[in-house]
């Protein structure tokens, strides 16, 4: 991994001091480096990609300073609209860098086919919006020479450069796990809770990182079938509206969405369709930890968002508070589920991983078409 002191020190001393995006794993050195080293002021974590390209360009119109956006690749769908349509050269004309972690570069992982497509077209879809870019290497001396170099074209042309960060160049071997004390529950005991106290049949739909492992391994562990269960391993904060559309056709059937806190902010506006939707057997259950926990653990918004009141102001039916412990999920989880609309429960959780559990690996073709055969038996 790059000395993440010189990788601050030579954006710094190019005048590189204003930091937003979305935390990824390949970059968490360099992220986690921002969040103990640098101002919450001049790191913004972000809602989603897109909203850090936004936030990156007022800082610009602001200051005149190039600020840094950094991301995963599979984040960048969310910067097209606002790279093509904003910091355009023909429309804003906003410099900024774009530090991208390349997930699914080659054949890194064979086992997360949500990464594949992405991988391949990366370098190409900056190609596609004019973006100039570099790869890095783990090389310190390379990092000084790049560094520069895309910041004298971010000032010459008033233009995006992206830094491509492929595995091992931005991040650790290991993430650090940050078990913290705040609330009783780990997200998988809370998931087993929400097992036991829902029926046999409910359908469930996981969010991307530790809740689609966890609730695999738990299935597993209890023995159960994995036919009812959508593992959103990609396109993060999207399995709430998954769900929605499950829900909206098997009204016989509960449909339970094991959402993070960072992904149902991603995509905040997924909430709104239950006001305008009868969908009585949905229940959207927000696992909030106040962190990124599965790219390092970085701080988001989830304890400081009162979740609770947004989902009431979006039609749903809650129990007018966060849930805090075992006892209260369970009194919720039965007040709600049969209560006759659309219902949200926001579960606060502990920041860390209860047990290590190995990377899942399983056949995507075959989980779907089981859950469709499931859901479309006559």
């Amino acid at each position: 991994m790059l000395d993440q002191n010189i990788v601050y020190s030579e954006l710094k001393k190019n005048g590189v001091t204003f930091f937003t995006g979305v935390p990824d794993s390949y970059l968490n050195g360099f992220c986690n480096f921002l969040v103990n080293h640098v101002p919450e002021n001049r790191n913004i974590i972000a809602a989603n990609e897109g909203n850090a390209i936004g936030i990156a360009s007022g800082h610009y119109f602001a200051t005149k300073e190039i600020p840094l956006v950094y991301m995963q690749n599979s984040g960048m769908g969310n910067t097209i609209n606002p790279l093509a349509s904003l910091a355009e050269k023909d429309v804003y004309a906003v410099p900024m860098i774009l530090l991208i972690g390349w997930r699914g570069q080659g054949n890194t992982e064979p086992n997360h086919p949500q990464h594949k497509l992405q991988g391949e077209i990366t370098p190409g879809l900056l190609e596609v919006m004019h973006i100039p870019y570099s790869i890095l290497m783990d090389d310190d001396g390379n990092f000084k020479e790049v560094a520069e170099k895309a910041v004298a074209y971010c000032r010459e042309k008033r233009q995006p450069y992206a830094l491509i960060a492929p595995k091992g160049v931005m991040a650790a071997a290991e993430k650090a796990n940050n078990v913290d004390a705040l609330y009783p529950m780990s997200r998988e005991e809370a998931i087993e809770i929400i097992l036991d106290n829902m029926p046999a049949d409910t359908v469930y739909s996981a969010t991307t990182g530790r809740a689609t492992r966890e609730i695999f391994f738990l299935r597993e562990r209890r023995n159960e079938t994995k036919a009812h269960d959508f593992l959103n391993v990609g396109s993060m904060g999207h399995a709430s509206s998954v769900a929605l559309g499950i829900a909206l056709e098997q009204p016989s059937r509960k449909v339970v969405v094991l959402d993070g806190d960072s992904a149902c902010m991603m995509h905040m506006g997924a909430m709104t369709m239950v006001s305008k939707l009868n969908v009585p057997n949905y229940l959207h259950v927000v696992l909030n930890n106040g962190a990124h926990e599965s790219v390092g653990g970085q701080p988001s918004a989830g304890y400081m968002v009162d979740f609770t009141k947004i989902a009431e102001a979006c039609g749903y039916a809650t129990v007018g508070k966060a849930v805090e412990n075992a006892a209260e999920l369970i009194n919720a989880i039965n007040a709600l589920k049969d209560c006759g609309k659309a219902a949200f429960i926001d579960c606060r959780i502990h920041k860390g991983l209860r047990s290590k559990l190995p990377p899942i690996i399983f056949d995507h073709r075959k989980a779907i078409d089981a859950l469709i055969e499931d859901l479309n038996e006559s």
